[in-house]
């Protein structure tokens, strides 16, 4: 018997697992200022950090009911899933990967869309849920973008979205990039009623999305120092060879070359959406 295939002689002691602290999940870090933040004072001020103000990822769910009215959101399409129409597989298949993602944020897929009221003012309103995937947009991604303006079309009110992406899903190919042009023609079929399409670009927006219905709003909102552009900064300076301005592609450098119409931070996100809505709505 060869020597490599010989039982080693010391047996290994298998190191401890240390039991799950009772204080585990209690407490967030500011990925911008490493401050430990008490995990319900930071959920209380819209997961913004007390000492830096940097805005944190703030879960699609808990984003709408801190922006409607209480009580007045009604989702729609929940049912909708994903499919596997390749056959698509990496290092891991399409289809176990979204059985995976699906079990553990118990969601369908990386969108959640429906109608609420923003101070008594009817919506139709969709969020990205970057979790899901990095945000990437599929088939059924798509088709619930697109009803959001096919909604607000027919009740003849304000459309909003909320946009947290890396871009088209790789998995699905062609049928994710179709998206693009499917929800550009929604956007401009909605503007028919003569109503507002506020865009709202949260950290990061990329890719597909942002080159399609994210810079289609009437109104183009952003959050602080979010990363917004088609490609990332990183693949442009490998293209180009060249080194990138400071702060290109955050949302300050775009509102200052003119790409967005303002920023709102998110405390402000409220106000800012109920007086554009009252003044085009």
């Amino acid at each position: 018997m060869a020597w490599f295939s010989k039982k080693p002689r010391i047996a290994t002691t298998p190191e401890p697992v240390e039991a799950p602290s009772r204080m585990q999940g209690l407490w967030a870090k500011c990925e911008n200022c490493d401050e430990i933040i008490y995990r319900q004072e930071l959920e209380k001020n819209l997961n913004v950090c007390p000492h830096c103000d940097h805005h944190l990822p703030w879960p699609a769910r808990a984003r709408l009911d801190g922006l409607l009215d209480p009580n007045s959101f009604e989702e729609f399409d929940k049912e909708l899933e994903p499919q596997d129409p390749l056959g698509f597989t990496d290092s891991k298949k399409y289809k176990d990967r979204l059985r995976t993602t699906r079990k553990s944020l118990e969601e369908n897929d990386a969108f959640i869309s429906g109608v609420g009221r923003i101070e008594g003012k009817q919506v139709s309103i969709g969020c990205f849920v970057f979790e899901f995937m990095g945000g990437s947009m599929g088939s059924v991604v798509g088709e619930k973008v697109t009803r959001v303006f096919e909604r607000a079309h027919e009740l003849r009110c304000p459309a909003i979205v909320f946009s947290a992406s890396g871009g088209a899903r790789m998995q699905e190919g062609i049928f994710s990039l179709m998206q693009m042009a499917k929800t550009s023609a929604a956007i401009a079929r909605f503007r028919e009623v003569g109503k507002p399409y506020i865009s709202v670009m949260l950290h990061p927006t990329t890719g597909g999305v942002a080159a399609s219905f994210a810079w289609l709003g009437d109104v183009t909102l952003a959050e602080p120092k979010a990363l917004i552009g088609f490609a990332g900064p990183r693949v442009i300076e490998q293209t180009i060879r060249q080194r990138l301005p400071e702060g290109f592609q955050r949302s300050e450098f775009l509102l200052e070359h003119g790409m967005i119409d303002t920023i709102v931070p998110r405390k402000e996100m409220r106000a800012t959406l109920a007086q554009v809505i009252n003044l085009l709505g």
